[in-house]
């Protein structure tokens, strides 16, 4: 069993940053890719990040790539979302996943654990 929880989201200004991190407990935190996934008002919960067990491989889809940097360090069971250049159409929730098949990163369902989610809201 993994429990995630998201934090460091909040109110920020376009151009800014936010840091978001994802805290794991359970002793499996290692075994698993660590998937970032965001949800905005009204649409479908967009994939936009996945990083391997060893944080050696990592995945971005087009749409993020350049602005968006995920990252993990296994022995504080913790994984990180770097967000820059924050424009408005990110507002959104934003959640970590766990998924034991780094491949699968896209696919919403094929993740075996989800954290509840941190709102990160950007003002124009």
């Amino acid at each position: 069993q993994v429990q995630l929880v998201e934090s460091g989201g909040g109110l920020v200004q376009a151009g800014g940053s936010l840091r978001l991190s994802c805290a794991a407990s359970g002793r499996t935190f290692s075994h698993y890719a660590v998937g970032w996934w965001r949800q905005a008002p009204g649409k479908e919960r967009e994939f936009i990040a996945i990083i391997n067990y060893d944080g050696e491989s990592t995945y971005y889809p087009d749409s993020v790539k350049g602005r968006f940097t995920v990252s993990r360090d296994n022995a504080k069971k913790r994984g990180y979302l770097q967000i820059n250049s924050l424009k408005p159409e990110d507002t959104a929730v934003y959640f970590c996943a766990a998924i034991s098949d780094y491949g699968l990163g896209a696919y919403e369902k094929e993740y075996d654990y989800w954290g509840q989610g941190t709102q990160v809201t950007v003002s124009s």
